[in-house]
């Protein structure tokens, strides 16, 4: 890559900066397709397939990048983690062979890597119990794709390790 001329006239190589990885919550909720077990099922059958749907009006839709990580929420009455996984994709319109592929409605989505399903779940409650409350990290949430914190996702995961 070609140099970029500094103010002083001389040559220096151009600063390059990584992206920062985000963390978020995705998001099932008994009012979507299917309902209890039924839900958990479908959801089951995305991280199957490694690919998990995003509608168009989503909060966030456009913020999700390759490498961003995830963890897999039902949501109410549920209100249990059932998995991670790191994007492998931006948001994009399913391709032919991947509109055939995937179990659900949305026309677009993401593809999921090094998808992990947590088997027993892990309960919000005994998440929320690790998290200062001035955090305020909530149980319920009304979009699909929801920003989290770092620590909200670590400690998800060190609850699901402590299963």
């Amino acid at each position: 890559m070609p140099g970029v001329l500094d103010s002083l006239g001389s040559c220096s190589e151009p600063q390059i900066y990584a992206r920062e990885v985000a963390h978020y919550l995705f998001n099932s909720v008994t009012g979507d397709e299917a309902e209890g077990p039924a839900l958990r099922e479908q959801v089951a059958g995305f991280m199957a397939v490694s690919m998990w749907g995003i509608e168009p009006d989503e909060p966030h839709r456009d913020s999700l990048a390759p490498g961003d990580l995830v963890l897999i929420y039902l949501g109410a009455p549920e209100r249990v983690f059932v998995g991670r996984a790191e994007l492998a994709s931006a948001v994009h319109e399913w391709t032919p062979s991947e509109a055939r592929l995937y179990p659900g409605d949305p026309q677009s989505g993401v593809l999921l890597a090094q998808v992990d399903e947590w088997d027993p779940p892990v309960p919000m409650t005994t998440v929320l119990s690790k998290i200062d409350p001035s955090e305020k990290a909530k149980a319920d949430f009304a979009a699909g794709v929801v920003r989290i914190t770092a620590h909200e996702y670590e400690t998800a995961l060190a609850v699901a390790a402590g299963l």
